[in-house]
């Protein structure tokens, strides 16, 4: 039986990361249990990661902005000798299915987004302090902070060497951090990621691959310097206290079907479909935002995000045969919209600024999930803020029109609310309206003075909100029409075709790593030069380089 991959954790499980709290400053200690990898069959030496060690990180991440906002300064450093970090496991990308591969760059590249961007968000900089190798995948790790710190030393460096040594590429957006980050000359990058053994000291902060190389004997002194002054540069709020975050309520069922408090999965496999149902809250919106954050983790948009994110990554990592999502809400617009209206009208409030971050960047893994997806504007739902989102994060919304006989449910509606307009971006840095109508400006606006308004199918359809409205009579065909033809198409024309379409608009460095994620990975890693039985991943660490295809395609 396949492994489920689970994707909740909690410090009391870590095996591979340890955090040391210091006030506003955190030591972030990658210390690998080489024998505690995900899957059997290879050990995770040196430093070198797979899934679950990203979990893990993910998880650390997470809890570093929900349960320590007191914290200003990350230190990511390693807890071995000679070693920051070999990158991922070489034995586990050689044995692992394609599909679980790529679905791996895109969580870790995830992952990396997200302390990435934590500075700006939540006002934790993150610095690699790195001794000892720093290669592939570590290097990325690296990349993804803020400010990168190098020991000058014999033995320390920092190298993309996928390109000589395993025929693939540093596709978890080394190559485009190198460029369009760290702003390094092409010519200079050529040599960098063409070079096995990397580049070291000087060369390294010449070539603009970190930004300070300090001699060994001054190393740790000069980095709990350098962030005890980024701390102090920060302009967070001192006195804020963390809220916990406890284990999911979940239950998975023999069909495959998942249940939480307030998110359903529900399984067809013949039709190869899930069903995501969201629910809208029971209960009236917090007071105030000393109610909400009392709450803690039981507050209504913490929780339903936390559970919606989960059962995404479930679904991509467990269930890769379920090539169309569908999404549904059931529940109350005006009280929905309540709850929204306390995180919105009190972004500066430090844990309204987390929640409302974090649906930023669960919608964008939904916009970068590689499914066929659609939405269901039912009777009965709760498409408002938000949740609207997902109408447009998606590739076709259906939606009910006039009523229908036997339903007794509220009649189909779609609420906009200042959350539709700035703070809940896509990857290109526009909102997903704004992507839906590029090159129409008037009519993000039209839809912006219908803001606060219930919106019925007929003036939905006017505005451009819905793909289709349809009747009592043609819905259920309509809805068994598409989704049999989708599951009739190739998944690789799906994904191609899908990855495409979401992103219109300007290129910013994020649609350009997800992008070349979909097509370079996805092609890379199926090319026999990488993992065919001579190739260099099978032939890695035997001695003898892979055989390789000379054809350029």
């Amino acid at each position: 039986m396949t492994k489920v991959i689970d994707f909740q954790t909690d410090p009391s499980k870590y095996r591979h990361w340890r955090v040391e709290y210091d006030g506003p400053i955190a030591n972030l200690i990658m210390d690998v249990d080489e024998n505690e990898g995900l899957f059997e069959g290879y050990q995770l030496k040196l430093n070198s990661y797979d899934l679950g060690v990203d979990i893990e990180l993910a998880d650390i991440v997470q809890r570093m902005r929900f349960e320590h906002p007191e914290v200003k300064v990350v230190v990511m450093q390693s807890g071995k000798d000679r070693v920051f970090c070999a990158g991922a496991n070489i034995r586990m990308l050689g044995g692992a299915a394609h599909s679980h591969k790529v679905n791996f760059c895109k969580f870790t590249n995830e992952t990396r987004n997200t302390f990435e961007a934590a500075e700006e968000d939540s006002g934790q900089k993150y610095i690699a302090a790195v001794k000892g190798a720093c290669a592939g995948g570590g290097y990325e790790l690296a990349l993804a902070c803020n400010h990168i710190m190098l020991t000058d030393d014999s033995t320390s460096s920092v190298a993309l060497p996928e390109v000589p040594l395993l025929a693939v590429l540093p596709g978890t957006g080394g190559l485009t951090r190198v460029t369009d980050k760290r702003k390094v000359r092409r010519d200079l990058a050529d040599i960098f990621c063409s070079t096995e053994e990397g580049v070291k000291g000087k060369r390294a902060l010449d070539w603009r691959l970190v930004d300070e190389v300090i001699p060994n004997s001054k190393f740790d002194a000069t980095v709990i310097e350098r962030a005890q002054e980024f701390a102090a540069g920060m302009t967070k709020p001192e006195n804020a206290k963390g809220i916990k975050l406890g284990p999911l309520d979940k239950t998975i069922g023999e069909d495959g079907s998942i249940t939480y408090s307030l998110v359903e999965v529900s399984v067809d496999r013949d039709a190869r479909k899930a069903t995501v149902t969201l629910s809208g809250p029971n209960e009236a919106a917090p007071s105030d935002m000393d109610v909400f954050t009392a709450q803690g983790d039981q507050a209504y948009l913490l929780r339903l995000a936390r559970e919606l994110d989960d059962a995404i990554l479930h679904l991509r990592l467990n269930e890769m045969e379920l090539g169309l999502l569908v999404f549904r809400t059931q529940g109350d617009p005006a009280l929905f919209q309540a709850h929204e209206a306390l995180v919105l009208g009190n972004h500066d409030h430090w844990l309204a600024n987390e929640v409302l971050h974090y649906w930023k960047r669960l919608l964008k893994r939904i916009d970068v999930t590689s499914r066929s997806m659609s939405a269901l504007v039912e009777h009965g739902s709760c498409y408002t803020g938000i949740l609207a989102e997902i109408l447009w994060a998606v590739d076709r919304t259906y939606m009910m029109e006039d009523e229908f006989e036997g339903d007794n449910r509220p009649i189909a509606t779609i609420t906009l609310t200042d959350a539709n307009f700035g703070p809940l971006p896509m990857g290109n840095d526009l909102t997903r309206l704004q992507t839906r109508f590029w090159g129409s400006p008037d009519a993000v606006e039209q839809a912006k003075a219908q803001k606060n308004t219930a919106l019925e199918a007929e003036e939905a359809e006017e505005i451009g909100l819905v793909t289709m409205i349809l009747d009592d009579i043609d819905w259920e065909d309509e809805i068994r029409i598409f989704e049999e033809e989708r599951a009739s198409f190739s998944p690789d024309a799906m994904t191609g075709m899908e990855a495409n379409l979401r992103f219109a608009g300007p290129e910013t460095m994020e649609t350009r790593i997800f992008g070349r994620l979909t097509a370079w990975q996805n092609w890379i890693f199926n090319r026999p030069n990488a993992v065919g039985p001579d190739g260099a991943l099978q032939r890695y660490g035997t001695g003898v380089r892979g055989d390789y295809n000379m054809e350029r395609v």
